[in-house]
């Protein structure tokens, strides 16, 4: 459980390389009623920060770790002690730096005591607030939901990075009792983004999609080269991905192995923003990958889209195959995006398949393909199939 801070004034820690400021502060907080220590720099504010402070008040610029690296060392540590940041040398793009990785408040020297007093008092209720709210989200089962600034979101972010794993889900040919292949899905042992989708929304915020898309296609690579055979394996892209260099570099991890790869794209994203989708799509076919298009019949792409693509499979969305046996309509919809595209030489993979009932309808309207719960579960490399 999270830790409630005490209900005295608060603890306060001092950082600033000016023994005159950091003087000033002990003698006007301590005079308050406030607990406070202090540090010459952010190296030896770094080691006090397990002190469990209720407010760190941070100078910019000092010699070695500045403010704002302190500020992300912080949140290393601490997701919600609040942090004010002093200069002396204000400027417009410090000011929104410090704001953009979480700062409190920026503060101009010199200032009035009033001032720096009043924003402390208003720091340590945010910080009693936040560890309630923690608290309360605990209780309610919800803890992991709370990330915290964009400081806080790096480092969590980059822990996330340093634990990612990929699950493996098995894509069965079931009329041949067979594995075709396994699609690669994201995991992470960071507990704040929980989930693929917290993963690709941190990453979005903090523009390092690339970054991750690279990370799961080498994982990928590594345990294509390390289990030889025919199985293929579906890799999901993001539609930034295909903006990275790196995807189309016949030297990369993947490309090595691209006779074994499906690039998959969700239908659920628009490549608008994506020049010459469709030159991006022929260069990755020239180093060997298929495509598929992963979502069909639930995302908003349009044709023009689907055109650009020109997949080699298309992944019919377990909206559509759940409980199918039971609905006409989803029946009726499914067996003609089958035949669709059958005409158009595409295979069909039909997703999410958890009843033994869906399975045989989706296997009567010739899926070449099938994949969901009722086989495997995403796990290590490999889950064993159930057929």
């Amino acid at each position: 459980m999270a830790q409630t801070v005490g209900t005295g004034r608060g603890r306060i820690l001092i950082v600033d390389d000016d023994e005159g400021i950091r003087r000033f502060c002990l003698r006007i907080f301590e005079g308050e009623g406030y607990e406070v220590e202090s540090a010459s720099d952010g190296a030896e504010a770094v080691e006090r920060i397990a002190n469990r402070f209720d407010v760190i008040v941070s100078d910019i610029q000092m010699p070695g770790m500045d403010g704002l690296q302190l500020l992300r060392a912080v949140r290393e540590r601490d997701l919600d002690v609040p942090v004010i940041l002093m200069t002396g040398n204000p400027t417009l793009q410090s000011a929104m730096r410090a704001i953009e990785y979480g700062a409190l408040r920026y503060l101009s020297k010199p200032f009035a005591t009033e001032e720096l007093l009043q924003l402390v008092e208003e720091a340590v209720r945010l910080r009693k607030l936040a560890a309630l709210k923690r608290e309360a989200l605990e209780l309610l089962g919800a803890q992991k939901k709370l990330v915290g600034d964009r400081a806080g979101l790096e480092a969590t972010f980059a822990r996330a990075i340093e634990s990612l794993s990929m699950a493996y889900q098995p894509i069965i040919a079931y009329g041949g009792r067979r594995i075709f292949g396994y699609e690669a899905l994201l995991r992470s042992g960071e507990p704040m983004l929980p989930h693929p989708g917290a993963i690709l929304d941190a990453a979005e915020r903090l523009d390092r999609l690339h970054l991750l898309g690279r990370v799961i296609r080498n994982k990928v690579a590594g345990t294509i080269i390390e289990h030889p055979g025919e199985a293929v394996f579906f890799v999901n892209l993001h539609s930034f991905d295909l903006l990275d260099d790196t995807l189309f570099s016949p030297g990369s991890q993947l490309s090595k192995v691209a006779s074994r790869v499906v690039l998959e794209i969700t239908e659920r994203a628009s490549l608008d923003d994506v020049k010459d989708v469709r030159a991006r799509m022929r260069a990755l076919r020239d180093l060997g990958f298929r495509t598929a298009i992963d979502d069909l019949g639930a995302g908003y792409a349009g044709l023009n889209s689907f055109a650009n693509v020109e997949p080699d499979l298309v992944k019919i969305d377990m909206g559509l195959i759940r409980g199918i046996d039971a609905d006409p309509l989803r029946r009726k919809i499914v067996e003609k995006m089958t035949a669709l595209a059958h005409v158009l030489d595409i295979l069909v993979v039909a997703e999410g398949i958890e009843t033994a009932a869906e399975r045989d309808v989706v296997a009567s309207m010739g899926c070449d393909y099938l994949q969901g719960y009722l086989f495997a579960k995403p796990g290590p490399p490999f889950p064993d199939v159930k057929y």
